[in-house]
């Protein structure tokens, strides 16, 4: 049983590449954009919304990692607080921790995959949003946070089909 943290910036590829990794494996998707989007749409203010989201997300890892399942966390690692949250998780229920980042750093592509998503309330709708600055962005793809060893980092200006065996492979591999 594994647990694994996708990482990137908002555009690069995690959601895609959590649902084809589903498509091979079977897990559960915890999508961080899920839980806030709801939050918000409850009215729950979006700062404390994001804050919250967490809470409910880590409370769902534990909850499908402890009935045995597979489980990925889709959501940018930004804090180190939630790379502890996740080690932890993992470590409590026996899971093997697991982190692939997605990186890419064209931020025009990033920008056009942004304004051309099917995007949820909680979501960037492109670079220089409500949500975040180019200079966030910039920031965010050279500042991830990730664990000391043990993980991946693809390239996913690719396309999915050119990296999925790679990170199949990482995960079954213990």
């Amino acid at each position: 049983m594994f647990f694994l943290q996708l990482a990137g910036v908002p555009g690069s590829g995690k959601s895609t590449l959590a649902m084809e990794i589903a498509k091979i494996i079977s897990v559960v998707i915890v999508d961080h954009d899920v839980t806030k989007s709801a939050l918000m749409l409850a009215g729950v203010e979006e700062k404390a919304a994001g804050k919250i989201a967490y809470d409910v997300d880590y409370t769902y890892v534990n909850y499908f990692l402890s009935q045995g399942h597979n489980v990925i966390m889709d959501s940018p690692c930004f804090y180190d607080v939630q790379l502890e949250r996740s080690i932890n998780a993992a470590e409590s229920n026996n899971a093997f921790y697991k982190y692939v980042e997605c990186y890419f750093n064209d931020l025009n592509e990033i920008n056009r995959r942004l304004k051309t998503r099917e995007s949820k309330i909680s979501q960037c709708k492109s670079i220089n949003s409500h949500i975040a600055s180019e200079e966030m962005f910039v920031n965010w793809l050279n500042n991830m946070k990730k664990p000391e060893s043990n993980y991946i980092v693809v390239d996913t200006s690719k396309p999915v089909n050119e990296y999925i065996d790679e990170v199949i492979k990482y995960l079954v591999n213990n």
